[in-house]
């Protein structure tokens, strides 16, 4: 017999409660929250896929190392550690921690960019665009237009499109482009992986012209796992291989060690040039703490250490992936429209697809992940219109081509199980999806308005119409199916 079922390469050794809502409870709570799922309280979720930043579980070797953290102010021996982990599995000889990549984004930003510069990237990121704004530049999206295709099967849809980067390049010239931000996954795009073949050829044209490659590794591990499984003669290689060779066409990366480090803190800023590392260990200093901790303690630093190499494990990695699929598979099964193909990190529903009834204004990703809360009291993300912000210089919504809800599974947290309840959940807000209204603003925070804002249902009492059929007990998920 062939056997055709798997389950996570890892075993439960403690176990945090849940707290189960009823739909009146949620309807109040995201009301509370001005149906922003950021503004929830974590323990009025029931199952939290709202990001994989700092939500993973460590291991028993990570939390053994957080009892051996060294407190010290100056040259913490965890400090040491992770400098090593990097350069064995990164290969970025000079290594800045920070409190969190986003940190890291800061003094790249800093250290690179002067006002008036053009920074291209394979699709902008909140954060990251935020950053190189304030420091006075302006982003160039070169992703290839496949990635703007929800339904595009395109295996690298996270590609750079080297026309575009040419024509950038020739129209503002080379000195006025610092470096190209790859993102290895693409977010925005649906946690869509670069082809090493794509890296390579931005790395040769790149440094042909003097302009630096600066990788955003945040989950680089994952873009070698889809290397190795999709791009011809490289499934040879294990992922800590093709990790390496990634990072060897580059420049330098920052790094979330919230995501692929497994970790609930902490990020880095690794580069190959010292005489820049020596002005960023300068910076650290004035906005994260000393170059040897950058704002983590000792215990942080160790675990983020242990936890890069746990990452790389093939076991690991395949299952991780393995998880993200078979919901997304689950949902493609019931007809639900996400983006295809599916990414590393997450399941990217397509909202715009999903609510066509609520238009743009009126922000359908925002109100599908308010709408799935109240249905079964899954918090997931926005991921369009309202994360894509004001266009700096007219004021108006951004409305970029992908208007979407993500899914985002924590890494060794939920059971196949929760991932059942999760797309049992959307299938259902699905087949009744015009119960779904659309949202506008209450109150619009100056940055990064998607943590923050709030808003009301538009010409309804709520986000979804109530579901007269729906039990208590159905909705707190107790109700079990047999003879009994």
């Amino acid at each position: 017999m062939r056997h055709r079922s798997w389950a996570e390469p890892w075993k439960i050794k403690v176990v945090e409660p849940i707290r189960m809502t009823t739909r009146i409870e949620r309807e109040r709570h995201i009301q509370e929250a001005g149906y922003n799922t950021f503004l929830l309280r974590s323990e009025d979720v029931y199952i939290d896929l709202l990001t994989d930043s700092g939500t993973s579980a460590m291991s028993d070797r990570q939390w053994a190392g957080m009892m051996m953290g060294d407190e010290a102010y100056a040259g913490s021996r965890n400090f040491y550690h992770l400098e090593q982990a990097v350069r064995d599995t990164y290969g970025y000889h000079e290594l800045i921690p920070t409190h969190q990549g986003r940190g890291a984004e800061h003094l790249l930003s800093k250290l690179l960019i002067s006002p008036g510069d053009h920074v291209p990237g394979n699709m902008y990121f909140t954060t990251t665009r935020l950053h190189q704004e304030l420091a006075g530049g302006t982003f160039h999206d070169v992703i290839i237009d496949e990635a703007h295709d929800p339904a595009s099967e395109h295996p690298f849809k996270g590609n750079v499109d080297l026309a575009k980067l040419d024509r950038l390049v020739q129209e503002v010239g080379a000195e006025r482009v610092p470096y190209v931000c790859v993102a290895v996954t693409v977010n925005l795009a649906g946690g869509q992986p670069v082809s090493m073949a794509n890296l390579r050829q931005v790395s040769e044209y790149c440094h042909a012209r003097g302009i630096k490659v600066m990788l955003d590794a945040t989950r680089a591990v994952e873009n070698a796992w889809f290397i190795q499984q999709r791009e011809p003669g490289m499934a040879r290689h294990t992922v800590a291989e093709i990790l390496r060779m990634l990072c060897d066409l580059t420049d330098g990366a920052t790094m979330s060690g919230k995501k692929d480090s497994l970790v609930n803190i902490g990020g880095w800023l690794g580069l190959r040039d010292p005489a820049l590392a020596a002005k960023a260990q300068n910076l650290v200093v004035v906005y994260e703490g000393l170059h040897t901790y950058g704002g983590l303690a000792g215990r942080d630093l160790e675990a983020m250490a242990i936890g890069i190499g746990e990452s790389v494990e093939e076991d690991y990695i395949r299952s991780r992936i393995g998880q993200v699929y078979y919901l997304g598979e689950r949902l493609l099964d019931a007809g639900v429209p996400i983006v295809k193909p599916i990414g590393g990190h997450a399941v990217f529903l397509d909202a715009a697809a999903i609510l066509p009834h609520v238009p743009r204004d009126q922000f359908p990703a925002q109100a599908l992940a308010a709408a799935l809360y109240v249905e079964r009291g899954v918090r997931a993300m926005e991921r369009g219109a309202v994360s894509a912000g004001r266009d700096p210089a007219t004021g108006e919504n951004r409305y970029p081509q992908l208007e979407l809800v993500r899914l985002t599974i924590p890494r060794r947290v939920y059971t196949q199980a929760h991932m059942d309840v999760v797309a049992e959940s959307v299938v259902a807000l699905y087949e009744e999806r015009e119960r779904v209204h659309g949202l506008q603003f209450t109150y619009e925070p100056e940055y990064l308005r998607f943590f923050q804002a709030r808003f009301a249902p538009v010409g309804a009492p709520g986000v979804l119409d109530h579901d007269a059929a729906a039990t208590d007990e159905e909705e707190r998920g107790f109700v079990l199916h047999g003879s009994g």
